[in-house]
């Protein structure tokens, strides 16, 4: 195991900012390699750089054929070195029936890791289940179908898992930023997600600038989470695959005490493929605690001397193991991927904002391409008409449910304007199960909410006609 204890990690970046925001944003290449089956047991990347009989036998699996890729490359190689995150317009086969606010709240499948932090009296173990949790969502990001670009204004919330309420909004289009806050009895969290990216040819680098903090309410202690770097590997040719070599610092800025792990780089015929090791270090930036693990299955800590070295008559304690999913999922989705899709997570009266009620996202999770990219083509341009109206009016768009703040968080990549959640979800949330107590969800009620992320009522298209509301299935996409 590396000993990272000289290294660490600055800056205010996000973990979730770099994941989801990240694979939001790829462009077209990144993800015209779809079904890369990474999230498969026991598959090894064999030729990290790509080769020809990674493109062959992808191209049977997946739904592209070898000429698109090659039409990708004439389109996308005048893009080399640049900025791709603002590129729009994307083909709808390159996406999974989920959008990037919906891959925010995965982040919450492994949530009682935090209740356990909240809970545990030593305040290294205590890191270490803080640490475990941020580790947890990236098995979810071996998927490299691309998730839909939020709408601006556009929202998704979620109750009823484990006593956790998350809520996220897109508050910014360019730059895309969103928004996100859970809470629970044992913590909150809250998020500003952004990325900056470098495009490569057949790569592209990926810089978190977002930030992520975690209040435990027991305590009252902060921690603050920076990622390292992803990079997306083989875009055009070889089998496309996602990799984050660095290191990962989770912070307590109450008390001081750390966590480094670092991230092994995958290297030829797989060596070092998910391979996470690291160290609990108290203030005084002494080891305390080994931590070591695959980032794809499960983690353990075991204690440590000042050398980094494990203590004699001690062993490893596993802390966190990754909970498996349907057997040939066509998207590679666990159950909870599935049941965040569904409306057994959605509350009374909810938003007609919301993610789930997407006309396009539907269509593709039904297997309609051409309605999904039908529906895609007339919501964007309809935020468009939007953004029109708006600069007509010279007004600034202001989210509903979370304000900017003054701060700026400067770190690594570049700086970052910080939203703050605004707490009126909390009143209305309250407000609407007070009055609905005892009374159960009619889910064919939230189906029947139209999707309405729009702050003008009045934006009219001469060349589309209103976007539709389809019809909301409960069933998970599945092969």
């Amino acid at each position: 195991m590396s000993n990272p204890a000289k290294t660490g990690g600055g800056g205010g970046g996000g973990f979730l900012s770099a994941l989801t925001s990240g694979f939001s944003n790829f462009g077209f290449a990144v993800h015209s390699k779809v079904n890369s089956l990474l999230g498969y047991e026991g598959l090894e990347v064999v030729n990290p750089e790509g080769g020809q009989d990674d493109v062959e036998e992808e191209a049977i699996k997946g739904r592209f054929k070898q000429e698109d890729r090659e039409s990708y490359w004439k389109m996308m190689h005048k893009y080399i070195g640049s900025d791709i995150t603002s590129m729009v317009t994307l083909p709808v086969i390159i996406f999974e029936p989920m959008t990037m606010l919906q891959k925010m709240a995965e982040l919450m499948e492994y949530s009682y890791l935090l209740d356990m932090a909240d809970e545990c009296p030593d305040p290294y173990v205590k890191m270490v289940y803080a640490a475990a949790w941020a580790v947890s969502v990236y098995p979810a990001y071996q998927r490299t179908w691309k998730p839909f670009n939020p709408i601006l204004g556009e929202t998704y919330e979620m109750v009823n898992h484990n006593g956790v309420t998350f809520l996220a909004e897109q508050v910014s289009h360019h730059p895309p930023m969103s928004s996100g806050h859970a809470e629970n009895s044992h913590f909150t969290y809250d998020v500003t997600s952004k990325l900056k990216t470098k495009f490569l040819g057949n790569s592209v680098d990926v810089y978190p600038v977002g930030r992520t903090r975690v209040v435990l309410k027991k305590s009252g202690e902060v921690l603050d989470l920076v990622p390292p770097p992803s990079k997306v590997h083989n875009l055009i040719f070889g089998r496309t695959w996602i990799d984050s070599p660095g290191d990962m610092v989770l912070t307590n800025l109450t008390t001081g005490d750390k966590v480094v792990l670092y991230f092994q780089p995958c290297g030829w015929f797989g060596k070092g493929r998910y391979e996470v090791d690291g160290y609990v270090y108290s203030k005084d930036e002494e080891p305390q605690l080994m931590v070591t693990g695959k980032w794809n299955t499960t983690m353990s800590y075991q204690p440590c001397d000042v050398e980094g070295e494990p203590l004699p008559g001690t062993e490893l304690k596993e802390v966190w193991k990754a909970a498996g999913g349907p057997k040939q999922d066509k998207f590679q989705y666990t159950y909870f991927a599935h049941k965040i899709n569904s409306f057994e997570t959605a509350p009374q009266a909810l938003l007609p904002s919301d993610s789930r009620l997407r006309p396009d996202r539907y269509a593709l999770e039904l297997g309609d391409m051409s309605k999904a990219g039908t529906e895609k083509s007339r919501m964007e341009e309809r935020q468009r008409s939007e953004k029109r109206m708006r600069e007509g009016k010279h007004e600034e768009f202001t989210p509903r449910w979370f304000r900017m703040t003054k701060d700026i968080s400067p770190n690594p990549w570049g700086d970052l304007e910080i939203y703050e959640y605004n707490g009126k979800y909390t009143a209305r949330r309250q407000a609407i199960d007070s009055a609905n107590s005892g009374k159960e969800i009619d889910i064919e009620e939230l189906k029947s909410i139209a999707y309405n992320p729009w702050q003008y009522e009045s934006v009219e298209d001469s060349t589309l006609h209103e976007v539709q509301t389809l019809p909301i299935s409960v069933e998970p996409a599945s092969s």
